[in-house]
């Protein structure tokens, strides 16, 4: 700072930032010489930042950052938590929102059984809407474009008993908003999602015993009712065991051919040597050091038994309805750990195994991940479970329902499975797909599940995990602020979105909540009048955020920078300004 400018209070130097930014003193020339020099007072602005933000001074600053005072300004200026419009053209609870990928459009899902289709202008305005009641449809739950915003993928569920778990996912044409096709999808919380332009993934159910079942994940054509049928317009993906009332649900994809560049690094030494170095990545091993080390075995998703002595599973079953009958299986088994004890058997040598090498080496892979919530503990989806599709699997083409693995490989396996040990209520991939970030809510520490059908208790609190997917490990610590109520066996899923600076999530306690990626804090709390079950960045601008309720309104809110730009773009009477000056002077 100047030597003959004093040095001010963090407080005041506050107040006058705020000052200065709302009323463009700078624009008139108050007070610019001294506001150049603090502006240029580095060490002031970085201590302000950590005190205001109350970040930890071992965080570093956001690479992308030129300055301090750029930092503040950006995490003041460019959070969208001004509320500039409210829709209510639903008559019931909003459940989903997701964007174009263009940006242009984004369509919402509701209980009232549409899925509507706005105009993301100036004004957002309704361009269509479409009943799904006459297909028998109870509510539409989620949709998602597909990657050239051609069609959307809408999943909903069907009208039946309560416990009823079928659901379907219809796909719309954008140029007409024609109705093309439609799937089964069970159980409807699989969702679906798009695996390229033209192909879904929907999944199916097949209950083997009371709490025993298999998840089928089939690819399905997008446009079934104008094939040829000489072409195969389904094709079955992965058969997968699930254990103990688990099922497959809430299916994603995730790309691997940006690991080598994303937006964002989230690792501080990453970052560092990133910027020094600019290193390429080699996705299978992250130094040389842990290329020494001998290879970990992944994960399996079904935990495999001791194999006594190199026994066939065959030879296992046997002798374990042997020792049944022989009275040799003590303490007495329940009929649930019997039946349990009997699938993890009959899988053991009836499952194909996992890809050698999960992480892509090569950069420019055409690698695709499937993502899921899954478990083997209880029927609350606990873990993520994931499984490399290469690409000769992403089309419809070739063999119809899996006759290129041998008779004996009945099942498939997954690659890797991240334990959550909670209740998993939302996920949600970074623009660049690197990082998965998940909404749980956890179990009580040392809880153990004796019945699947009994599991632990769930804290009210949510918290939000993040893993890298290119190291399988979870990064920083988990984000907290937002809060859900519900018990276990009413838990609904809450979605979150992720832009390239901003994570965003609904909650039960009537708030959507907004966290800096980099700095892991809470920025900004939106208010709605019940609990926002999702939230979207728009793709192309994150400074614009729709949030979505029971309160049956879709929110739009922008940055106040954002806010400014269109109030300035209005025409102003130069009165009012030239009054204001006048004001100053004197």
């Amino acid at each position: 700072m100047d030597a003959g400018c004093p040095r001010l209070p963090d407080t005041v130097l506050f107040e006058i930032f705020l000052y200065l930014d709302h009323a463009d003193v700078l624009s008139v020339g108050l007070v610019c010489q001294q506001w150049r020099a603090v502006a240029r007072d580095e060490f002031l602005w970085k201590e302000l930042f950590y005190r205001y933000y109350r970040v930890s001074r071992d965080v570093p600053r956001h690479p992308g950052a030129v300055s301090w005072y750029d930092e503040f300004q950006r995490l003041y200026d460019t959070i969208p938590c001004v509320e500039v419009q409210a829709l209510k053209e639903h008559n019931d609870q909003v459940l989903h929102l997701s964007f174009s990928h263009s940006g242009c459009l984004f369509a919402s899902c509701s209980k009232d059984c549409t899925v509507k289709i706005w105009s993301n202008e100036l004004d957002i305005s309704l361009q269509h809407s479409s009943n799904m009641r006459p297909y028998n449809w109870s509510y539409t739950q989620f949709s998602q474009f597909n990657s050239d915003d051609s069609l959307l993928l809408v999943s909903g569920v069907f009208v039946g008993p309560h416990n009823s778990s079928s659901g379907e996912i219809a796909v719309i044409s954008m140029e007409n908003f024609t109705l093309l096709s439609r799937v089964r999808n069970k159980p409807y919380d699989v969702f679906g999602c798009w695996l390229n332009e033209t192909n879904l993934i929907s999944g199916n159910l097949h209950r083997i015993g009371r709490i025993t079942s298999c998840s089928v994940l089939w690819l399905n054509n997008a446009f079934q009712g104008i094939e040829s049928e000489n072409v195969n317009v389904v094709k079955r993906l992965f058969k997968i065991q699930n254990l103990n009332a688990s099922t497959i649900r809430t299916v994603m994809v995730a790309d691997c051919s940006r690991y080598d560049s994303p937006d964002l690094l989230l690792d501080y030494e990453e970052q560092l040597a990133a910027s020094s170095t600019c290193p390429v990545f080699d996705l299978g091993s992250d130094s040389e050091e842990e290329e020494a080390k001998p290879k970990l075995p992944l994960e399996p998703a079904i935990q495999e038994l001791p194999d006594a002595g190199g026994v066939p599973a065959e030879h296992g079953l046997q002798q374990l309805f042997d020792d049944i009958m022989e009275g040799r299986v003590g303490p007495a088994m329940t009929e649930t750990e019997l039946e349990t004890k009997v699938a993890e058997l009959f899988v053991r040598n009836r499952t194909k195994p996992p890809e050698p090498n999960l992480l892509p080496t090569d950069s420019n892979s055409k690698t695709k991940y499937l993502i899921f919530t899954t478990g083997c503990l209880t029927y609350s989806p606990h873990q993520i479970g994931i499984k490399r599709i290469l690409p000769h699997q992403m089309t419809t083409a070739g063999p119809v329902l899996g006759e290129e693995r041998r008779s004996d490989e009945f099942f498939d396996s997954l690659d890797h499975v991240i334990d959550i040990h909670g209740h998993i209520i939302g996920m949600g991939l970074s623009p660049d797909h690197r990082y998965l970030y998940v909404n749980s809510r956890a179990w009580p520490r040392d809880c153990v599940i004796s019945d699947p059908m009994q599991p632990p208790p769930i804290a009210e609190e949510i918290d939000l995990h993040v893993f890298d997917l290119k190291t399988m490990k979870e990064v920083k610590r988990a984000l907290r602020a937002h809060r859900a109520y519900t018990p276990n066996e009413e838990c609904f899923f809450i979605f979150l979105d992720v832009s390239r600076d901003f994570v965003a999530s609904g909650a039960e306690d009537r708030h959507g909540y907004i966290w800096d990626r980099h700095y892991n804090i809470c920025l900004a709390k939106l208010q709605h009048d019940n609990v926002v079950n999702s939230v979207a960045f728009s793709p192309v601008e994150q400074e614009l955020l729709l949030t979505a309720s029971d309160d049956t309104t879709i929110k739009v809110w922008r940055s106040p920078r954002a806010v400014r730009i269109r109030q300035a773009s209005r025409p102003r009477p130069r009165k009012l300004l030239f009054s204001w000056l006048m004001n100053q002077k004197s």
